[in-house]
Parts: structure tokens; sequence; C-alpha cells
């Protein structure tokens, strides 16, 4: 009772159960990475094993004082330098921290498998029990002596080994877990411990190392990783006020890489293998079709559809001869019908059908089976729902049209696969982006500019607020006005020179990839 009335005790105690945590911390962060080899259903049972047999180690060493006190005797010399027992046992922990900690950095470092693999191997629940009980052997001796050299009382010094002993066992689990999830901490913790490591072989060495040198060290260390961990926070923090659906699409672009990024990773002097890694792993046409997958549902129709002035339709206004030559010679399959002008849609018509009653009545009927009511899609509907409506529509084409109800074009599932995977060309069509050579390319004005953005693999040719869809409407948003034939637009490391203009339109641009020696001084 008389100790438990002293003041004097109480101050002992919480000073000495400070110093224990203190010095049970790189303890703990040590346990902490071993544990993280097993698998997790053994994790929390190896952090109890061994810091229990931390617990009992160290009361056995307190009850022990007296052996205690011979270790510090020398037991022989060697040269200037007399070893003690505990010389000895601080010398072997110390370079079992060394090796146990530059193995750990050289698999983080270098790449190589280890916790996640070697769990589901079963790198050893016993293997693993057995390093903590060295390790425990080490820190234990140090926290035994730094006891019995700050208080005098047996009983006040187990009661602090307990409590010290209960609050790490409380803090391993989160500990375990902030680590595992931050790789740079580890890191940092695996600098500590050879910090540690080195500071037992000097101690063991007859070199003592103040420890406030080596805490003020951790301490920095930790305060710039805090800050490190603090703008990293931020950063998701603002990077999640993005959509979701568009950070994952650029995730996983960014996965699926680009000619110019994997070029750009390998040089002459890279090994064989270096090389094979850059390389990027999907082929271009692969990338594009994600690409245009992951962009679809934030396109409209109007972005994907065939422009009014692309439309092939039929006239029942022409002469049924007309009429029939035109039939046999378009390679569509579905044609709007209209009387005198697109503006005038009386329905949609599969080729074979309108041929079939043009041969029947002689002419083409404006009514009949031969005609199905025209589906209209608002040229601001996403392309999702396009689809939706051409699946329903069984084959049959979408007009579109504006809030006016002027007819601006129309969609159909091969443009819906176009924007996935480019061009399809029609026999009476060709390719509206032409790859010239590895820098130039020859484009037409109507070129769709996510198609065109993916082959030049570049940014910021789509307009943000739906403006213009094609390559003509880009230019003639940047010129304000119909460009003359000769005339450039400069686009990042693009060049953009109009080679064929009409009375209304862009018809062809060459496009050149400036390189970096022909940027003006």
């Amino acid at each position: 009772m008389e100790l438990l009335s002293d003041p004097a005790t109480w101050v002992g105690l919480a000073t000495l159960v400070v110093l224990e945590i203190v010095l049970g911390i790189d303890n703990l962060l040590f346990i902490a990475i071993l544990v993280e080899k097993l698998p997790p259903a053994q994790r929390d049972r190896a952090r109890l094993i061994g810091l229990s047999l931390a617990l009992f180690m160290r009361l056995a060493l307190l009850a022990a004082i007296s052996w205690l006190s011979k270790l510090t005797r020398p037991l022989f010399g060697l040269g200037d330098f007399s070893f003690s027992g505990r010389d000895l046992i601080l010398l072997g922990g110390g370079l079992f921290l060394l090796f146990k900690a530059t193995s750990e950095l050289h698999e983080r470092l270098e790449g190589l498998p280890h916790s996640g693999e070697r769990s589901t191997a079963h790198a050893g629940f016993g293997l693993v029990v057995a390093q903590i009980v060295v390790l425990d052997a080490v820190f234990s001796l140090d926290s035994v002596i730094t006891a019995v050299g700050m208080v005098n009382e047996l009983p006040v010094m187990m009661a602090a080994v307990i409590i010290a002993v209960g609050v790490m066992l409380v803090a391993s689990g989160p500990l375990a877990r902030f680590v595992s999830m931050h790789p740079t901490v580890v890191v940092l913790c695996l600098s500590f411990l050879l910090m540690i490591g080195l500071s037992l072989v000097a101690d063991g060495l007859g070199f003592h190392m103040p420890k406030s040198y080596l805490y003020a060290a951790i301490g920095f260390s930790i305060l710039i990783e805090f800050f490190n961990q603090w703008a990293r926070r931020n950063q998701a923090r603002h990077l999640a006020q993005r959509p979701l659906r568009e950070r994952t699409a650029e995730t996983v672009l960014r996965l699926l890489g680009s000619r110019a990024q994997a070029g750009a990773g390998i040089d002459a002097g890279t090994p064989a293998d270096a090389q094979a890694v850059g390389a990027p792993a999907f082929a271009a046409e692969e990338r594009h079709m994600v690409s245009g997958v992951l962009t679809l549902a934030e396109r409209t129709v109007r972005t994907i559809m065939t422009p009014r002035a692309d439309i092939s339709w039929v006239d029942l206004e022409d002469p049924p001869d007309a009429v029939r030559a035109q039939l046999l010679e378009s390679p569509h399959g579905m044609l709007p019908v209209c009387r005198g002008s697109l503006d005038a849609v009386v329905g949609v018509g599969r080729s074979n059908e309108l041929l079939a009653a043009l041969f029947t009545h002689g002419h083409l009927p404006p009514e009949g089976p031969h005609l199905r009511p025209p589906i209209y899609l608002p040229e601001g509907t996403t392309a999702i729902r396009a689809i939706d409506v051409l699946r329903q529509a069984r084959g049959q084409l979408a007009l579109v049209s504006d809030e006016h109800g002027t007819l601006k074009g129309l969609v159909t599932p091969i443009d819906v696969l176009e924007a996935i995977a480019g061009e399809f060309p029609d026999e009476d069509e060709g390719l509206e982006i032409q790859q010239v050579d590895a820098s130039n390319w020859r484009v037409a004005g109507s070129a769709d500019l996510h198609q065109l953005e993916q082959e030049l693999e570049t940014s910021g040719l789509v307009s943000e607020e739906d403006r213009y869809v094609s390559l003509a409407g880009y230019l003639l948003d940047n010129f304000g006005r119909l460009p003359r034939a000769g005339e450039t637009w400069r686009h990042e490391d693009l060049c953009f020179r109009v080679d064929e203009v009409d009375a209304q339109r862009i018809r062809f641009v060459s496009i050149r990839r400036v390189q970096p020696e022909e940027e003006p001084g």
C-alpha cells in the first residue's frame, strides 16, 4: 500500500510506460511487416502470439534481474573491444534487423513478388512467429534494461511492461492495416529498422549512439510522410469530385497505353526484357475500340450520324427508270423515301422491297407494305439511347432532326459500330482518315473528331460544348470563317493544312505531326 500511495511511484510508472511504448514502436512496426506475409486469417493470431511472447519474455527478464545484471560483464575481448552477453545479443539482433530490412527493401524496390504471393504459397506461420520471437528477444532486452535503469521496484517495472504491451496489442491491428495500405509507409518503416539495426550494432560494439538523435530523425521522417499522405488525400478528394465514369475511363485508357507512351519509354540502351515490359500490351485497334466503348455514353447521335449532305434517298417524283437505276446501284440496304426533298419523308424501305413494288406497280407507290413509318430521334439523344431505339427497330434506320423538325441526318447500327471500331466505308465511299506515313495523314473534312483523336493519339479536338463534330467544324470554329486552300492551323504538335475547299465546306485536309527539331528556335 505504501508503494501505491507514493506519488513518485505513479510518476515513475507513467514515465516508464511512455518509454516502454516508445521503445516498443519499432518492434511493433517490424511485427506488422512480418505478419503481412501471412494469409489475412492468420495475421491477428500471429500479432497476438508475438506480442504475448514479448510480454512474457520481458516479465521473465525482469524476474531474473540478478542474471540480467551479469549480462553487462565482459565475457571476452578482441583487440580494443570487450564483449558482454548484452553486447552479443545487441550485435546479433542488429545484424538480424539489417539483414531483414535490407531483404524486404530489395523485394519491394526491385518489384519482386512478396506478401500476397508468398501468403498464397504459405510462407510459414511458424517461420514468421520464430522471426517475431528473435525480434522480441532483442527489443525485450533493451526495454528491460531501460526499466531497470529508471525504477527500483520490481512491481512497478512489471506493471509498466504489462500496460505498454497492452497498449501495443490494441494499436497493432490498426497500425498493421495502415502500413499494408500505404507502400511508402512500409518503405519508411524498413528504413527506420535499418537505422535501429545500425544503432544496435554500434551499441554491441561499444559505440553508444544517443537515442534522441535516432528518434529525432524518425520523428522528422514521420512528419514528412504525414504531409505526403495529407497531400495524397487532398488529391484523391479532388479526383473524387469528377464523375466516376470519367475517372474509370481515363484509368482504363491509361492502362491500355499508347504508341507515343510506349515509344517514349524505350531507347537503344534499354535491355530486351525491359523493352518487352515497355511495349504496349494492346494493339492500336484494341485501344481504339475500348476507347470508343468507354466514350460512347458521352456522345450524342449528332456525333455519330451520317450527315444530311451524305444521305442517299429515293424521290417519289423521279421517273421510275431513274428510281430503278438508283436502287440497283445503291450499296445501301435501307433508304428513306421522300417526296421532292429530305424534309418530306413518307417512309423508309428496303431496297429489294422497293424494287419489287416498282416492278409490280410500274411506279413506286407512296403507301404500302414496302414502306415503314420513319423513326425520328432528336439530335441531342445519347448514343446509348439510340442503340436501344435501333435494337427495337429491327434493322431499320432512325432519322435525326433538330428542335425545329429539320432533318439533320440518319443513324444506323453501322454508324454505332463505326463509333466503336472505326470506319466501315460503303462501296461508293472511301476512308475518311488515310495515313500517308508515320507523320502525315489525309483526312476528309467530314471525319469524326473522336476517331481522329484516337488515330492521331491527341486530345483537345472534340468540342466539350458539342458545337461541332467533324474536322471541318473544328477548323471553321477556329478560323471563324471558311478558310482558303493552303491555310494552316496548329494544334499542339499537329499542323492542319486545308487542301480542298468548295463553295460551302472543307473537303480535304492534310495533317502533319511536327517533329521537335522542326520547332522554331
